[in-house]
């Protein structure tokens, strides 16, 4: 549990020295102005907005939120992915060109996997708070019907083959 939550909380901050790395990174490894030019125009944001984004998406999720810890899924694909941005940053012309193509990928796979993590908890929350309701319901159904005036029971119908509703 304590590296999910670590890496909940090195989700705002790898924003910011992501992209410092790789900034830092070609002036350490002297990679050349062109590269310059690809940093500070391409990589940089790149990864700041990717990483912003990313973060939002994760931290958007109500298990996340309560248990202030990531998934098992989101700890194997962010280790992936700033492992890769990392490698980028070392500039090695023989292994460049395919451990950008890996990040990218990664980066793109992260996104995606982070809003089916998304989806999939949203749904099931629905169903969860539907299931919540109607167990409240056939609770006071089953009691008597001496209820307090201040209590309220809505009830949800389906709508008609027409369109309207009952």
């Amino acid at each position: 549990m304590w590296l999910r939550r670590a890496f909940f909380g090195w989700l705002i901050p790898a924003a910011f020295l992501l992209p410092l790395w790789l900034l830092v990174g070609w002036g350490v490894f002297q990679a050349g102005a062109w590269v310059f030019l690809w940093v500070l125009f391409i990589a940089v944001p790149s990864v700041l907005i990717g990483q912003l984004v990313l973060a939002m998406l994760v931290r958007a999720r109500p298990t996340v939120r309560a248990e202030r810890a990531v998934s098992w899924a989101d700890v194997a694909g962010f280790t992936l992915w700033h492992g890769l941005t990392i490698a980028v940053g070392f500039y090695d012309g023989a292994w460049f060109v395919p451990v950008l193509v890996g990040a990218i990928l990664t980066g793109l796979a992260l996104f995606w996997l982070s809003l089916w993590q998304l989806w999939n908890e949203a749904r099931a929350g629905g169903s969860r708070v539907m299931l919540r309701y109607a167990t409240v319901g056939d609770a006071q159904a089953s009691a008597p019907q001496t209820a307090a005036p201040d209590v309220f029971i809505v009830t949800e119908q389906a709508d008609r083959p027409g369109g309207a509703a009952r």
